[in-house]
């Protein structure tokens, strides 16, 4: 699953439509084995003011833009992983990331993207 939200992060590109974005979305699950998990919980979409402005999905039109945050959740049943990141003029910028949190590293189109690891208290 951090393989698929990396890959959706570095797949959020300004001007690109949410219609081909999504079809990359439902493309990584059956790449990974679950071809229809897409379907059980919603993907997130952007995100400002409300939890998301507005979920992403098969038939949302429209256009990524520049200077907007997003936040992706892709999930597999019992788990999910999301983060909230802004997409700059540089790429996507993690917003989420904390020292506290362990991580691991996840690589997609030649960049390295912290992933949320499980943490353990001893």
């Amino acid at each position: 699953m951090a393989h698929i939200h990396s890959a959706l992060v570095a797949g959020t590109r300004p001007g690109r439509s949410y219609h081909d974005f999504f079809r990359e979305l439902q493309d990584l699950y059956a790449q990974s084995g679950w071809p229809d998990e897409w379907r059980l919980h919603h993907q997130g979409g952007p995100t400002g003011y409300l939890p998301r402005e507005f979920l992403v999905s098969p038939t949302t039109s429209g256009e990524i833009c520049l200077d907007q945050a997003f936040a992706w959740n892709p999930s597999i049943t019992g788990a999910k992983s999301e983060d909230t990141f802004l997409l700059t003029a540089r790429g996507p910028e993690m917003l989420t990331l904390t020292s506290d949190w362990p991580t691991f590293d996840v690589t997609v189109q030649d960049r390295t993207w912290p992933r949320p690891a499980v943490l353990i208290r001893t």
